[in-house]
């Protein structure tokens, strides 16, 4: 059966010197993300008058002016085209890709109201998994693979954004060709750093709240990754960050993202879980006493199986 994924100077120095920490700060905690996004991001179009808007824009376009009206949110949309009509059109300056572009969006009047055909959204919520904060520095990793707005499966551009406090309530528990998802309560004033970037390796920004410095634990690099027993820290229950057993099947150095495959072995963990689910992504993966790697794909066929990412890629795109 197909497998699909739902959804990581010519100086005497030694060749292995990193940027990075050789040792981090354990994560497995689960965290709240919210990420307002730059502009406003076009997610859909309705009919009006029976017709939907003749329009260049499409699906995934982020709307960043209006006239001359720079756009941050809703907000700003809404009290931007009001003050930029003529004759019921409105000019829009919008990023398709890294690429500005502009045109013209003809609006209509319904009792007073305009109406512009399109559905839009300028945030993100959800919830992921702490990978690691780096003490030295105070960056940290978590979900490694990118956000993506789910109606256009477009990555959010970031603009400003928090990751905070939550607290594991429930689970859907997983089944093969359905995954689960973890269920939290948001906790949202209870902030633990910002996010600076998305990236299809992950989220990554500035810890700003107090972590354990005993949590202390050595990177491994690719040579250290094995076939075999290895741990993944995860939260099931509330806030509390356990271990679980996994079985590394196999090591791909030539995958951009899909490094490690593995395979959960833990009883405990698949009575509550079912295997792996939404929101387990970024829990870190542990062989041998280092930090190998995060979570971050669930094999969809195969909900008991996944994919990982090694964390010295991880590391090296929290430096960029």
């Amino acid at each position: 059966m197909k497998k699909v994924l739902i959804f990581l100077c010519l100086l005497a120095f030694p060749l292995n010197v990193l940027a990075y920490s050789n040792e981090v700060i354990l994560g497995g905690n689960t965290i709240g993300i919210d990420i307002k996004s730059t502009g406003v991001m076009i997610i859909g179009f309705y009919k009006v008058n029976g017709k939907y808007p003749t329009t260049d824009l499409i699906e995934g376009d982020l709307i960043i002016k209006v006239g001359d009206n720079a756009i941050n949110d809703i907000n700003d949309l809404t009290s931007a085209i009001e003050k930029n009509i003529i004759n019921n059109k409105v000019n829009i300056t919008y990023l398709r890709g890294n690429k500005e572009k502009q045109t013209t969006l003809e609006l209509s009047n319904i009792d007073g109201i305009y109406k512009t055909g399109l559905y839009v959204k300028d945030s993100i919520t959800g919830i992921g998994t702490l990978t690691f904060i780096d003490p030295e520095t105070n960056t940290y990793g978590a979900l490694g693979h990118e956000i993506l707005e789910s109606n256009t499966s477009k990555m959010i551009e970031v603009n400003k954004g928090t990751i905070f406090r939550n607290s594991i309530s429930n689970i859907d528990i997983s089944t093969d060709g359905n995954p689960g998802s973890k269920n939290a309560k948001f906790y949202y004033r209870d902030i633990y750093g910002d996010v600076l970037k998305n990236t299809k390796y992950g989220i990554y920004g500035i810890y700003e709240n107090l972590y354990d410095e005993s949590k202390l634990i050595e990177i491994g690099n690719k040579d250290d990754v094995g076939i075999g027993k290895a741990k993944i820290y995860t939260v099931i229950e509330d806030e509390k960050v356990e271990e679980f057993e996994i079985y590394i099947t196999k090591i791909n150095e030539n995958s951009d993202i899909k490094n490690i495959t593995f395979e959960i072995t833990d009883k405990k963990l698949l009575e509550a879980t079912g295997g792996i689910v939404q929101g387990m992504s970024g829990s870190p993966i542990v062989q041998n006493g280092k930090l190998i790697g995060a979570v971050t794909h669930v094999i969809t066929d195969n909900v008991k199986t996944g994919y990982g990412l090694f964390i010295t890629t991880m590391l090296e795109e929290s430096e960029k």
